[in-house]
């Protein structure tokens, strides 16, 4: 059983940055000095990332810079109406980020693709390499995709990415419908896709499983991730799984010993774990009600 214990809150009071009222996915970068890249959205929806340094001992953070560390696309471009990063890699002395393109549509409210930013500077700036995504939807992802963890393993780049497979009407709105595929990479730009599903539907009325998080200790893959929809309910809650080759996983939700507080900012929902170790503890980053609208957390696995 993991049992994790919340020590601290991030919670969103406004004063940051003007005119932003989200934080979502927060993610570590740099290999001397930590930071912590934290996506925001502003007034019209539109999603930007910004960086601070974190201090690992307080756990406090400095805003760096005013301005977002990525700007949105351009008009037509797969991340026109917002960039969200979602993980990174240290390669070749740069650091690898990748992130999701947003895109609003017409029929259905948006759809997504994965995009790449580098930084030769320790994460102090950021650029893109290319104009177009690394993933979009193909004849394995119908729909779109979106959250993804990368890690090299063994002269192999592996992804866990976040496949949307269907939209269906639902009370009059769209309902999407996602899972977490499997896909590989000797370069960590172009990737091999082959259908595989890692982390599948579950439970009864399951229909989002999204941000996965995967370390491998001892020959053994361990994935932590965001699902919603069992026993009725509805906002997403952190799951487990466990694999011995990174494709077949065995799922186990119930090992996570962490829940919605009574009330507060995390009391309606808990998503998107970032896990990390620091000093030979465990530490989860999470974010709390709406997706992270009222702020985030820190948790600690006891042992």
């Amino acid at each position: 059983m993991q049992f994790w214990n919340k020590i601290k809150s991030f919670e969103e009071t406004n004063n940051d940055v003007k005119e932003y009222g989200y934080s979502s996915v927060p993610i570590l970068v740099g290999k001397t000095k930590k930071k912590l890249i934290i996506t925001k959205r502003n007034a019209q929806g539109k999603s930007s990332p910004f960086i601070y340094d974190i201090d690992l001992n307080s756990f406090e953070l400095v805003l760096k810079k005013e301005k977002p560390i990525l700007n949105i696309g351009s008009e037509g471009h797969f991340d026109e109406d917002g960039v969200m990063p979602v993980c990174s890699i240290n390669l070749n002395n740069k650091i690898y980020l990748y992130y999701i393109g947003w895109n609003l549509s017409i029929s259905v409210p948006f759809r997504n693709s994965i995009g790449l930013a580098i930084s030769d500077d320790d994460g102090e700036t950021f650029y893109k390499p290319y104009k177009g995504p690394l993933l979009d939807r193909s004849i394995h992802d119908p729909c779109f995709v979106a959250s993804c963890c990368v890690i090299e393993d063994d002269g192999v780049f592996k992804m866990w990415y976040l496949s949307c497979d269907s939209w269906e009407s639902v009370s009059g709105k769209m309902h999407h419908k996602y899972n977490i595929k499997y896909s590989y990479s000797y370069d960590s730009i172009n990737w091999i896709r082959e259908g595989k599903i890692a982390i599948d539907y579950l439970w009864k009325n399951e229909y989002a499983i999204s941000v996965p998080r995967v370390i491998k200790e001892e020959n053994l893959y361990k994935m932590w991730y965001s699902y919603r929809g069992r026993n009725e309910i509805e906002t997403y809650r952190i799951g487990y799984a466990e694999s011995f080759d990174g494709i077949k996983w065995i799922r186990k939700d119930d090992e996570i010993i962490m829940d919605v507080s009574v009330k507060g900012w995390d009391s309606e929902m808990i998503c998107y774990p970032f896990v990390f170790d620091y000093k030979s503890k465990r530490y989860m980053l999470y974010n709390g009600n709406g997706y992270g609208k009222t702020g985030f957390g820190l948790a600690i696995l006891e042992k």
